[in-house]
């Protein structure tokens, strides 16, 4: 587990910022680790989501006859007891398209008060203004009005959402531009990068802020911001070299 003030440092950033510093480090593929554009959030103003990847699997369409055997919500918060905090409660919907909402009111009031930081699911949600009352992050592929015949098939699986394998366990942080993983062994290394790459980004923001660009100028700006952005990708790759 990471140190709260890790968590709270990453959570300081967007998830765009958070996808660019990791980036520098040269550990996946840049068109990799992320949610693709299936995924939304549903509260858009929330600050950015952090935590850990509590999974499950999950159906709505109706049961064949005589199948009782699923994990209820009670069997899935004592578990949550268990996992590393804060949990990121992830679903990946088996039923495609998705035939009823994964979530509702219950379910999330049940996980913040169990100490979750938000709500991922492949398939829908719904009730989302008294959830949206209770500041809990959800991301959806959309919304259902119905829960049909929920259930939850497995816990602690592997799963898959909107193209981002995610494990139990795995690092989230998400707002509204989508969902990231971040390694664990990188994120201190992570939250560190960013205060730098804000810095860089600003050699080209402060200038325009100042008015009057000239091709010159701007030239020069973009030029000081890439040089930051050469360094401190410089000290991200030793870093990884070090954990490796």
């Amino acid at each position: 587990m990471l140190a709260d003030e890790v968590l709270r440092r990453l959570g300081k950033y967007d998830t765009p910022t958070i996808c660019n510093v990791l980036e520098l480090f040269d550990i996946r593929p840049r068109d990799t680790g992320y949610t693709d554009a299936r995924i939304r959030a549903c509260f858009p103003t929330l600050p950015p989501m952090v935590g850990y990847a509590a999974t499950v699997t999950f159906r709505a369409s109706r049961a064949p006859a005589g199948q009782t055997e699923y994990v209820g919500l009670a069997e899935q918060v004592a578990r949550l007891a268990e996992l590393p905090r804060p949990a990121v409660v992830v679903f990946q919907d088996l039923d495609q398209p998705s035939v009823a909402a994964t979530f509702g009111e219950v379910m999330c009031a049940t996980y913040k008060a169990f100490g979750a930081a938000g709500l991922v699911t492949s398939g829908t949600g719904r009730d989302l203004e008294q959830v949206e009352a209770l500041r809990f992050p959800c991301f959806t592929a959309g919304t259902v009005a119905s829960h049909g015949y929920c259930r939850f098939e497995a816990v602690d699986v592997p799963v898959e959402v909107g193209g981002l394998p995610i494990r139990p366990g795995d690092l989230l942080h998400g707002d509204r531009n989508g969902i990231t993983s971040i390694p664990v062994e990188l994120a201190e290394a992570v939250a560190d990068a960013c205060p730098e790459f804000a810095a860089a980004e600003a050699f080209v923001l402060d200038y325009l802020k100042l008015g009057r660009p000239t091709a010159v100028g701007y030239a020069e700006a973009r030029r000081a911001c890439q040089e930051a952005i050469a360094r401190l990708a410089s000290k991200c790759r030793t870093r990884v070299s070090r954990v490796s």
